[in-house]
């Protein structure tokens, strides 16, 4: 591995990582709807 692949896999990590949290955030934030949906008003 040179040290270009090695840059271009730490960043790739850093932002497999960066998507990872924003899916994370956003199935949290469907969750709360689904909850607020579902109550009886």
């Amino acid at each position: 591995m040179t040290v270009s692949d090695a840059r271009r896999l730490k960043d790739l990590e850093s932002e497999n990582a960066k998507l990872k949290k924003i899916v994370a955030e956003q199935m949290l934030a469907i969750e709360g709807l689904n909850e607020i949906a579902a109550k009886k008003w």
